[in-house]
């Protein structure tokens, strides 16, 4: 089995990396005398060619990889009385289009293929190497060799960034008061590198509207509250009536987030209300372009075509020119959740309890929608979702987990959902060996229901994602220099380097923070950045910072640099201490002299 891991991560890998793992392995089926025409069992009916197919060491037990599970997807086992659940054409025609086929990215080098088939016959033939010790013992240390090469590259390369995405329809009621469950801050803490936080539903009248056009938002405050302490900070939102969406990272991952932007669309009332629609937040992260999508479709199990309708309109409405990405689709990851609102059809009220009783999810798996229009959809079935080992998260009656008592007693169903698409392109250039390779992998760790919470009639769902990636981003784009310098009582000069490829512009600022920094604009005070420069030279620039704001007490603070181009900080210093100072500026010129000569 840690073949498999190997194999899924070869993309992480040069061409020079591919070549000496390819000679390792073939060493291996030399001594082991693997006959080279081997080909897997896979019914002609199956619509895959056989280098889309791995033995797991199994000969009844297959999967479906192709360059999918070569990205990093987590694939689902084919069920032989089924066949595959879906396919992945690689025709390039409009992309929103459902007749249409994929345009996930299926290219693989030579290297790769050859390399492919090689493990797949390598794992049909373990069990039956000969018993000569002198051939095992061989074969084991080329293994070893193999599992040095791909551990050492990925560990000088790669980096481990854990994403946690939560979506709750949470019925307009308040936020409730512990929220570390959905959070995982009690099972693991401080273990999450960002959280994705969608909801719909949000109470959004109109004394709500005005109030929060002064205030944050109940449910913004809430995830402050607990998050900001803990070293996370709000890196953007966006509300459309009662669809929001926040985003909450760790402090040391800000810098290398950028290009971020935000869009919605409505679908209510034929495009008028938005009470129904998306919200979108789009960035960069280590230069991997990353879009997360918050959706509230139409309800009620007849309006299936009207969800789709809508969820069409959603991604053609989403405009990213700014980052010079055609369409939502072209994103590297694509994150869609919310209420989608796709039922179970066919069986009866009874029928789904006891099979909920009795935690046969299988049987109604087959009768979710989402499930079925995938088999047909071109489009949908791009997107990817974890098994459905939770019971139906709607319909519940609120402050308990007993499901809809009303007169109009509604059939449960998983409303609440999370997939991704993930999009890959690798450049592999030997010809310049200075150019990063992208790498960009995702798995599935957990997928589940929240069933304790009891203000809605629906359960929060999370999924918790593992992303492994090659950094295009070497440093941030700006570093700040933490140690600051009085030039009077009031004024910080502060001084920060560039990278050469970094182009500034006049409406950029530098934040003065303190520590605990609950979003990015909860600054003390800034200073543009053109308006405030003392001086530059040899790639050094020096700005003040008029500091009056701060506690007379001092403290604990932080720098920022943000950019506007970017839309994001671009710069985040190390916490330095900013000491009390008692003196007033008279006192300061008959000790110090005129600050301005310094």
């Amino acid at each position: 089995m840690f073949l498999l891991r190997v194999f899924k991560d070869l993309e992480g890998l040069t061409i020079k990396s591919l070549k000496r793992m390819n000679a390792l392995l073939f060493n291996i089926f030399n001594l082991s005398g693997l006959s080279q025409d081997f080909t897997p069992p896979v019914e002609a009916d199956s619509g895959y060619s056989w280098e889309s197919w791995f033995l797991l060491g199994s000969r009844d037990l297959w999967w479906p990889v192709s360059d999918c599970c070569v990205a990093g997807w987590v694939v689902r086992r084919m069920e032989r009385e089924d066949g595959p659940s879906s396919s992945l054409p690689d025709s390039e025609t409009s992309p929103l289009s459902r007749d249409r086929s994929p345009s996930v990215s299926s290219t693989s080098s030579v290297g790769h293929t050859s390399l492919r088939q090689r493990v797949a016959q390598l794992l049909t033939c373990v069990e039956d190497i000969s018993s000569d010790e002198e051939i095992q013992d061989e074969m084991a240390r080329t293994l070893d060799q193999a599992f040095l090469l791909w551990g050492k590259r990925l560990k000088e390369k790669c980096l481990q960034f854990r994403l946690h995405v939560m979506t709750w329809n949470v019925a307009s009621a308040s936020p409730p008061t512990n929220v570390n469950d959905l959070l995982l801050l009690d099972s693991e803490p401080l273990s999450i590198d960002m959280y994705v936080i969608g909801l719909q539903e949000v109470k959004s009248g109109i004394i709500n509207y005005l109030s929060e056009l002064a205030f944050e938002d109940p449910w913004s405050k809430l995830f402050m509250n607990v998050l900001s302490p803990l070293g996370y900070i709000k890196e953007t939102s966006i509300r459309m009536q009662g669809l929001l969406l926040l985003v909450f990272v760790k402090r040391r991952h800000v810098p290398f987030i950028s290009c971020i932007y935000t869009n919605y669309t409505r679908t209510g009332l034929g495009g008028y209300w938005g009470n129904k629609g998306g919200v979108a937040i789009c960035f960069r992260l280590y230069g991997y372009a990353i879009c997360l999508l918050n959706c509230h479709l139409p309800a009620h199990l007849s309006n299936i075509d009207q969800r789709l309708s809508d969820f069409d309109k959603i991604l053609e409405m989403q405009n990213f020119e700014k980052q010079d990405i055609p369409n939502i689709l072209d994103h590297d990851l694509l994150l869609w959740f919310g209420d989608l609102n796709f039922r179970i059809e066919d069986y009866g009220l009874c029928f789904i309890q006891e099979s909920i009783n009795n935690e046969e999810y299988s049987i109604l798996w087959r009768k979710d929608q989402l499930n079925m229009i995938k088999k047909t959809d071109s489009l949908l079935q791009q997107f990817q979702e974890g098994p459905l080992l939770f019971q139906p998260t709607y319909k519940f009656d609120v402050n308990s987990e007993n499901y809809d008592s009303s007169e109009k007693r509604r059939k449960p169903a998983w409303t609440d959902r999370i997939l991704w698409r993930m999009k890959r392109e690798l450049l592999n250039n030997p010809g310049d060996s200075g150019k990063c390779d992208r790498f960009f992998s995702l798995i599935l760790k957990n997928y589940e229901s929240h069933m304790k919470y009891k203000i809605s009639d629906h359960k929060p769902v999370t999924a918790t994602f593992e992303l492994e990636l090659k950094s295009l981003l070497l440093s941030p784009p700006v570093t700040l220099i933490p140690a600051g310098q009085w030039i009077t009582p009031y004024d910080l000069m502060v001084s920060y380097n560039q990278s050469p490829d970094f182009i500034s512009s006049p409406w950029d600022w530098i934040g003065l923070h303190k520590v605990v920094i609950r979003h990015v604009k909860d600054y003390v005070n800034y200073a543009w950045v053109k308006d405030n420069l003392v001086s530059s030279r040899d790639g050094c620039h020096q700005v003040y910072i008029n500091a009056s704001g701060f506690p007379e007490e001092g403290g604990e603070f932080l720098l920022s640099y943000y950019s506007n181009n970017l839309q994001a900080v671009v710069g985040l210093s190390e916490p330095f201490q900013i000491p009390k100072n008692a003196m007033t500026p008279d006192d300061w010129r008959e000790k110090k002299g005129d600050p301005l000569m310094y």
